[in-house]
């Protein structure tokens, strides 16, 4: 299909900066293919009453890591300052990581990044450039492995702000906080599940009490999932591989749920790709362990997910493809324009929707 279909126009001022506080007041409109009114105006705060008792939420439980990191180019001349943002680990000591300048970088390279530390006894954290691939993406291989790499980069490391919100402004210690989920267990994300920073112990224990359960697997986000789609046609576009778990107890209790009647409703579309990864034909969940590149467009059928609780995403991105997917293009077409005319807020830290499937 052409990239194109998925365009539109919002306006800058519809990018939020910090999310709703309390996290659950945040507007959510729940979209409802085919019936009129097609859109009703809610907030998150409403969920057990727009579910139904046996449904089933599905979180992810990652937890992002500090991985945008500064430092410099060391040992070649000029010593130019290096942005990285870790988004994939490769084994113990190495990383995928997006560089910029990517220009000023050179397989064999040297890069330190900080000069203060508690764990590194020499003062810095240095990474050889392994290997340069293509759009900024290196391998950088750490001079420090496992528990010691990860603390290192912990003290070192901003929270991986996405670039529309850290393009007009710093990420702060106030986002430490902010761009975690209270599900956040599995370390190893570089961008948050945004749907499920609306959920608050509150709102979980009131979806319990209405016969909601919840139920955790692990997606790690990688920054990949920022970038725009550059191909002309979507069938060009890569997607970049994230690893994920469902263990067999949630599998087994997944597929009790829909037995019984019941709803599977994924948080976010991380936890939605995982659930298709995962899903046979037949619609049911097998325990999965291992990377997905799962890329879902209009045509998708899909096996393992009734309705999806999300936020709001970018024009031309595989995540707006995915909604539309799963809701109708020309649906999705008109929910956008009726959230940017009514002021919802837009991306990470904006508001949320609830979309029923197509007809």
């Amino acid at each position: 299909m052409l990239t194109s279909l998925f365009d539109f126009d919002l306006p800058p001022e519809r990018i939020a900066l910090r999310p709703a506080s309390p996290r659950d007041s945040a507007r959510m409109m729940v979209v409802r293919p085919g019936e009129t009114p097609e859109t009703e105006d809610r907030i998150v705060r409403d969920l057990p009453e727009l579910l139904r008792a046996g449904d089933a939420l599905v979180v992810n439980d990652t937890k992002v890591i500090p991985a945008r990191l500064f430092g410099r180019r060391i040992g070649r001349g000029e010593e130019p300052k290096i942005e990285a943002t870790l988004h994939k680990r490769l084994d113990g000591s190495r990383w995928l990581a997006f560089v910029k300048p990517a220009k000023r970088l050179q397989e064999g390279d040297i890069v330190r990044f900080g000069d203060e530390g508690k764990v590194c006894f020499l003062g810095q954290l240095d990474a050889t450039v392994e290997h340069k691939g293509d759009a900024g993406e290196v391998t950088l291989s750490f001079a420090f492995h496992g528990a010691v790499l990860d603390q290192a980069i912990a003290e070192r490391g901003e929270m991986p702000l996405p670039p529309y919100i850290a393009g007009k402004r710093k990420a702060d210690e106030r986002d430490a906080a902010d761009y975690q989920t209270m599900f956040a267990d599995e370390e190893g994300s570089v961008a948050a599940p945004t749907a499920a920073l609306h959920f608050t112990p509150d709102l979980a224990s009131r979806l319990q009490a209405a016969g909601v359960s919840l139920h955790k697997l692990t997606l790690h986000v990688g920054a990949g999932t920022f970038l725009p789609v550059k191909a002309d046609d979507t069938a060009a576009h890569r997607m970049h591989a994230e690893w994920g778990e469902i263990d067999e107890a949630t599998a087994a209790a997944l597929n009790e749920v829909r037995a019984r009647g019941g709803r599977l409703v994924p948080v976010g579309t991380t936890a939605l790709r995982l659930l298709e990864s995962a899903a046979d034909d037949a619609g049911r969940v097998r325990p999965f362990r291992g990377e997905t590149d799962i890329f879902i467009t209009p045509g998708y059928r899909f096996r393992a997910t009734d309705l999806l609780m999300t936020n709001f995403h970018l024009p031309r991105s595989t995540l707006f493809m995915l909604v539309a997917a799963f809701s109708g293009l020309e649906t999705m077409q008109r929910a956008y324009a009726h959230a940017i005319a009514t002021g919802y807020r837009f991306y990470s830290y904006g508001d949320a929707c609830l979309l029923h499937p197509g007809q």
